[in-house]
């Protein structure tokens, strides 16, 4: 078992984690807002319980152990994201600041029947994949709308940034998964650009853009 410290990294290098190539101490560092030095500590630690790789001065990966139970981290935090969401009124903007603490329970049998009792939900609210009990992700696919152009068109199947701020931008807009959405222009000088919502005509910033994710329809 491990401490909710130990969980806390295994995530945080999950989500740094590109392929086979080391986290470096560094990018954990500036993730977790902490030292280096104990980043370093807890990378030994981890590598002690077989949930790392840890090479020093060059970085660490998750080995197969870590990855699983980083999964399994993943999956209790989205299927927390959707209970509070559907069964309780949260809002979109509320629920990942819950869910890093609820993340953190023991219990097998309670994430299952959870799971269970929610209809095996494939996507969280902010319409990241919740993986299954094996680890598994529902492929989807989808694009960045900064990567359209005039003409394109789809739905909104997900957000990049999760911060309360900007899901309540989106809320303001009447934007959020499932909303239709037509590229009407982007701008040469800054490359924003004019969307067309099933309400209205909005024009929203290149960061924008790069945080929303689209399904494409012709």
């Amino acid at each position: 078992m491990q401490t909710v410290s130990e969980e806390n990294y295994i995530k945080t290098i999950h989500h740094l984690q590109k392929g086979e190539v080391l986290v470096s101490t560094n990018e954990i560092a500036d993730k977790m807002n902490t030292k280096a030095s104990s980043v370093t500590e807890m990378l030994k630690r981890l590598a002690g319980k077989n949930l790392a790789d840890y090479i020093p001065y060059k970085g660490t990966k998750l080995t197969q152990t870590g990855v699983d139970c980083a999964n399994k981290i993943i999956r209790k935090h989205r299927l927390w994201e959707v209970f509070l969401v559907e069964k309780l009124n949260f809002t979109w903007d509320e629920v990942h600041e819950i869910a890093e603490q609820l993340e953190h329970v023991q219990s097998t049998k309670l994430i299952d029947e959870l799971d269970k009792h929610l209809g095996f939900p494939r996507i969280d609210p902010h319409g990241d994949p919740i993986p299954d009990k094996a680890g598994n992700y529902q492929e989807v696919t989808q694009i960045q709308l900064s990567k359209l152009k005039k003409g394109d068109r789809g739905k909104i199947t997900g957000v990049i940034d999760t911060s309360k701020e900007f899901l309540k931008y989106l809320d303001k807009h009447n934007v959020g998964l499932g909303s239709a959405v037509e590229i009407m222009d982007r701008e040469e000088f800054d490359q924003s650009f004019i969307i067309k919502t099933e309400l209205k005509a909005l024009h929203i910033s290149q960061h924008i853009a790069n945080n929303l994710y689209l399904k494409t329809t012709i």
